[in-house]
């Protein structure tokens, strides 16, 4: 599949760009940014796009773009690529609000196009022995699952990202809190009701920087997420509980900070994360990270990510922000 990467801000160079070139069945064609000069150090030969208007001028050219811009511009990038007969991979938020979400899958579906949410965590070493764990029984009823991504940022740094524009989509609920929704989703489905205290804690913060949020499945298991910029005793990234046993993970898979320091995915410590990890307190191995299947399963024109799934999730972070402001739970 021919494929443009639209942006190369730390989304394209980090998540997409590395995959983009080394899965079978893809080919990096194209890159839309104004870095030329890093596109052709790491990858010569790629061509450089200076807009988006360029790319779509171009797009009988290509069969994929993987829109990795800025939040607000997601569901707009991805509509316009739908419309000119491309498939389309979306990073997350995969748009602003559910209804803009449905509008693009029922897009892609009258046109015949693959539309995948790029959740990636999915594919996350500590994320996949969980779901296994919670799949084949072996923590029993599960009736809490505890999920974090927690960082001590404690400095507010210029960007987009901490822009006081709700436009923007700046908040921490659709940056790192759309994984955590997804994850949830995921393992669980879509859940009947949201509980949620969204914030901006830190000294000059405009955009939320602090999540809880609280997500009550149809099963009855509780899903409890934490987003944060301002954490400075970290919690444990994963604790499941069930009736038979307990799954508790401390630290970040490991792929983000190689994929941060260049590396490229598939070489045999890949994945590999030393935890720690007990199983009902007992030391267990995780199973490798392996981000390079989403791409794998696109290559082969499948969407990795349900848009069903995503749609679910823009569907809880709307509901958490209206429990946020009101104090409500919100059913769904």
């Amino acid at each position: 599949m021919r494929t443009a990467l639209l942006g190369f801000g730390l989304g394209g160079t980090a998540f997409h760009a590395p995959f983009l070139s080394t899965v079978e069945g893809l080919t990096l064609s194209a890159v839309v940014t104004s870095r030329s000069g890093e596109v052709e150090g790491r990858y010569p030969g790629v061509e450089v796009l200076t807009s988006a208007e360029e790319l779509w001028s171009r797009a009988a050219d290509f069969d994929l773009v993987v829109v990795t811009t800025p939040n607000r511009l997601h569901a707009a990038h991805a509509r316009a690529a739908l419309e000119r007969g491309l498939s389309v991979v979306v990073d997350k938020p995969f748009a602003a609000t559910a209804e803009e979400a449905r509008g693009l899958a029922a897009l892609a579906e009258a046109r015949g196009l693959l539309l995948a949410p790029f959740h990636n965590r999915r594919w996350d070493g500590d994320f996949r022995t969980a779901a296994r764990l919670v799949r084949d029984g072996e923590l029993g009823a599960v009736h809490r699952f505890e999920s974090r991504f927690e960082r001590w940022r404690p400095e507010v740094r210029p960007g987009w990202k901490e822009s006081a524009d709700p436009e923007a989509l700046g908040s921490v609920v659709y940056d790192l809190g759309t994984h955590l929704v997804d994850q949830a989703v995921a393992l669980f489905g879509r859940p009947r009701s949201v509980y949620a205290e969204v914030r901006a804690l830190r000294a000059g913060a405009q955009a939320h920087d602090d999540a809880f949020l609280a997500l009550t499945h149809g099963g009855g298991e509780v899903s409890h997420l934490w987003a944060s910029a301002l954490a400075n005793d970290l919690g444990p990234r994963f604790r499941v509980l069930g009736s038979r046993s307990s799954f508790v993970k401390r630290g970040m898979d490991p792929q983000e900070a190689a994929l941060r320091a260049g590396e490229l995915p598939g070489g045999p410590t890949w994945g590999h994360d030393p935890g720690p990890a007990t199983l009902g307190g007992a030391p267990v191995e995780l199973e490798r990270g392996a981000y390079q299947d989403f791409y794998a399963a696109v290559a082969r024109r499948e969407s990795p990510v349900p848009v069903e799934d995503a749609i679910a999730g823009l569907e809880v972070v709307e509901a958490a922000f209206e429990s946020a402001r009101t104090g409500r739970v919100v059913e769904l």
